[in-house]
């Protein structure tokens, strides 16, 4: 291990001494024979491609020789479903990766860390602000990886052929911009955009773009109260904001709107961006990867998310994984041991880099690499925030459902977001 992080690892095997301690203490940890509780191999699933990993895996195992870690990678598709399987039949792994997704759905079926173990102090000094997504009354749902942050990628070219010197800070410079990059045939036919915002179906992370802007008007979206997780759409300072929001949103795909630059017609955003018929595309760091490879031609840079204007902070979605403990596990002490460590090395760095994303300690995000893209990430990861997604399937048709009762003109703004509201908070019960 590297010196400068002798001080993480001690804390990070105190740590696991006084969890186990404590499940000694409450008869879940036998004391005398018991082989299967330590030593051994640790099973880990995730998602992320098992070559990426291999040498970061192969490294710490050689640091940790008291016990193996061996990766296990599944298909992101079916992972949930996998996983859910193999929980239930005894057969699953001892520690996964978590996305914060799937850590509602799961916060029943993992070991909460307690903070008499982790202080709550040393949790939110350690990790930036997306990784709280993780905390609840009862402990600590898993130990924070990787954030990958939302931020805005912009075409170069054709802000520079419009005289657009520097790209948009915020969200109501984009009226103006969408005059100058909006370009439409004879037939009023859209043939380049300046933004891909109103509609669900072909934006990507429409949700997560939404969700921006609520958070960055102060909702927190979901919250826990009395140890139950509810919906707090319409807690924000002041919820009338809101529907301005879901309003300025939709504004781009009406054709009488001066703000008119989107339709349901046209590619996916994403699509539409490397087409370079798109000049913002809000989408995700790990995301980098992707766009350099599908026009390598293209001259595009990134800038941060843009904010709501005289707000005195700043927000952007962030999607967290953690590494979560099976409340399973037959290998709990070796399964804990392994992913303390493992959040608190070499291997987060490691592993944030294999994924394209960033590192969620703080620490880790001194040293910026030197690159065009990565500063904006690692800045991007210090601002940005998550919510506890019941289902993001469910979720989804929430937010499209809202978007498209605008669009259908069958409730206003403000009746679309309670309806929203109603509906997570259904979600939330379940």
């Amino acid at each position: 291990m590297k010196k400068n992080n002798f001080q993480l690892i001690m804390i990070a095997v105190f740590m696991v001494a006084a969890l186990i301690g404590m499940l000694v203490f409450a008869g879940k940890i036998k004391i005398g024979k018991d082989p299967a509780g330590s030593g051994g191999t640790v099973i880990l699933w995730g998602t992320a491609n098992g070559g990426d990993l291999s040498k970061a895996i192969e490294d710490f195992n050689r640091d940790n020789p008291a016990f193996t870690v061996k990766y296990v990678q599944k298909n992101a598709d079916t992972f949930d479903q996998d996983l859910l399987s193999a929980l239930a039949s005894g057969v699953g792994p001892d520690i996964f990766f978590l996305p914060d997704t799937l850590a509602y759905s799961y916060r029943n079926r993992i070991t909460r860390v307690p903070y008499t173990t982790y202080p709550l102090s040393a949790y939110k000094t350690k990790f930036v602000g997306a990784g709280e997504v993780f905390l609840t009354s009862q402990g600590i749902l898993a130990f924070p990886m990787s954030v990958d942050p939302m931020v805005m990628y912009y075409n170069r070219s054709m802000l520079d052929a419009n005289g657009i010197v520097y790209p948009p800070q915020y969200w109501d410079e984009f009226p103006n911009l969408v005059s100058i990059l909006t370009k439409k045939d004879d037939a009023k036919k859209i043939i380049s955009s300046a933004v891909a915002l109103g509609q669900f179906s072909n934006v990507a992370h429409a949700k997560d773009i939404l969700s921006t802007l609520f958070m960055q008007a102060g909702s927190p979206i979901v919250t826990e109260q009395n140890g139950q997780f509810v919906s707090a759409m319409l807690d924000a300072p002041d919820s009338a904001r809101l529907a301005d929001i879901l309003n300025f949103y939709t504004r781009f795909t009406d054709p009488v709107n001066a703000n008119y630059s989107w339709n349901r017609s046209l590619q996916d955003s994403r699509s539409a961006f490397s087409a370079e018929t798109l000049a913002f595309y809000f989408g995700y760091a790990s995301e980098l990867p992707y766009l350099l490879n599908k026009n390598p031609n293209q001259n595009f840079l990134v800038a941060p998310m843009p904010q709501l204007r005289n707000s005195n902070t700043k927000i952007t979605e962030g999607h967290v994984t953690g590494l979560a403990v099976s409340a399973f596990s037959q290998n709990f002490t070796s399964a804990f041991t392994a992913a303390s460590l493992m959040s608190t090395g070499d291997f987060a760095a490691a592993y944030a880099q294999a994924t394209g994303s960033v590192p969620v300690r703080r620490d880790l995000l001194v040293g910026k690499p030197s690159d065009a893209y990565t500063p904006t990430f690692y800045n991007s990861a210090l601002f940005a925030k998550s919510w506890l997604d019941p289902a993001p399937v469910t979720s989804d048709a929430i937010f499209s459902g809202m978007i498209d009762a605008i669009l259908a003109n069958t409730l206003s703004a403000d009746q679309a977001i309670k309806d929203a509201a109603n509906k997570l908070a259904f979600a939330l019960a379940k």
